[in-house]
């Protein structure tokens, strides 16, 4: 049940960051929204870490699944934000939320079981995510121009997805506090740092409380997957994939994007999905 509640709880926090990402987007440069989003998060995840002191399993290899961790979420980040700065939520986000599927079939790759019944709910969700995010068909003459975030939004879910699975290793080895803290290291030092040192790092003041928000959710999401990565990763990393699914419902609430009768069938099989891995789990 760990697994179940964390995954959802960093679904929440993933679909608002998404929202935001997507309204900060118009306002500021993919590069300066993710230095800003990640010095938000080093600012809350730093004294985490500081007060949970140093993990007795901070080792050589434990370094490097950090290192992976840090460098996927940040590459996973850069792509998204660039993706929904290209196009819109709902052509995005179900491809983005593939990441958890491809968290999952590493871990069984890598030897981690599945029960059949577990499996096959697995599948129910992760198909249930991909009709509830599905984009309405768009005009002919805005297709050519949405080739781009289509693309971007793969390679975001690719770096993501082996970012999930790094995540859960750190998470198991050193805890949430430390696991949390590479991607933020990672995006100050390698994008902030630069862009601060370059003058090319621009953040309008209409957007500053988007990253605030943003970066925060982010860290909040990051830590519960963590937290629920340590007793299944697979079945973690899929629920938390459903912020596609939450984003198309705020998406269309918030902004008015047209959300279409495929989507509502896929809300019900993330619903029935999630119903039945929880009885199979507890």
């Amino acid at each position: 049940m760990l697994a179940i509640a964390g995954g959802l709880g960093a679904a929440c926090c993933w679909a608002t960051t998404t929202i935001v990402a997507s309204r900060a987007g118009r306002l500021v440069d993919p590069l300066s929204l993710l230095a800003s989003v990640m010095t938000v998060g080093l600012l809350i995840a730093a004294p985490a870490a500081a007060i949970s002191g140093v993990p007795d399993g901070l080792d050589g290899r434990t370094a490097e699944w950090m290192a992976l961790s840090g460098l996927c979420n940040i590459a996973g980040l850069l792509c998204s934000y660039a993706a929904l700065r290209a196009g819109k939520v709902g052509v995005v986000a179900p491809i983005t939320s593939t990441e958890g599927a491809v968290a999952a079939v590493i871990a069984v790759v890598a030897g981690e079981a599945l029960s059949p019944g577990a499996g096959v709910a697995l599948g129910v969700i992760v198909l249930g995510v991909a009709l509830a995010a599905r984009a309405p068909q768009t005009a002919p003459d805005e297709r050519g121009s949405q080739l781009r975030a289509p693309l971007l939004a793969g390679a975001a879910a690719l770096s993501f997805g082996l970012g999930l699975y790094s995540t859960g290793h750190v998470g198991q080895e050193v805890g949430v506090a430390w696991a949390v803290l590479p991607p933020r290291v990672v995006g100050v030092v390698m994008v902030a740092l630069p862009l601060l040192a370059l003058g090319r790092w621009r953040l309008p003041r209409a957007a500053v409380a988007l990253a605030v928000l943003g970066g925060t959710a982010e860290v909040l999401g990051f830590a519960l997957y963590a937290y629920a990565a340590r007793d299944d990763v697979a079945v973690a990393a899929v629920l938390a994939s459903q912020f596609a699914g939450i984003a198309a419902v705020v998406g269309y609430l918030a902004f008015r994007e047209r959300i279409a009768p495929v989507q509502v069938v896929g809300v019900v099989t993330i619903v029935a999905g999630v119903s039945v891995l929880s009885a199979l789990t507890a």
